[in-house]
């Protein structure tokens, strides 16, 4: 019984060999190692740092995300039941006009909240 998971075994070392390989070629072997100040250097934008990197986001990031994942969901969901339509029936009509109207109530908190405007 153990001889059928000695290929398993075989590809898992092999895998594992070929990434250590390739870890150490790009690591240490192929990728030069020339630090100076500009490297080292705080990067943000193209600018030079200006304010401290520990302030408190904007809300408005957070809402941005918010109405992504709103988006992200109702099109996730809405072109599986597009495809079962006619097999889900009413019950599936019903159900996705819920989860419609929960998006509908999230996308006017958004509304709300002014995360549609940006100065």
């Amino acid at each position: 019984m153990l001889e059928n998971y000695l290929p398993v075994l075989i590809f898992l070392i092999i895998g594992l060999a070929i990434g250590g390989v390739m870890v150490v070629l790009g690591g240490f072997v192929l990728a030069p190692k020339r630090p100076d100040k500009e490297k080292n250097s705080p990067f943000e934008c193209g600018f030079e740092a200006f304010e401290d990197s520990r302030l408190k986001f904007d809300v408005r990031f957070y809402l941005v995300a918010i109405l992504f994942i709103i988006f992200d969901l109702e099109i996730a969901f809405l072109f599986p039941w597009a495809v079962v339509l006619d097999q889900v029936g009413l019950f599936g009509v019903i159900a996705m006009g819920i989860f419609l109207g929960i998006l509908v109530i999230g996308f006017i908190y958004e509304w709300k909240k002014g995360a549609l405007e940006w100065e």
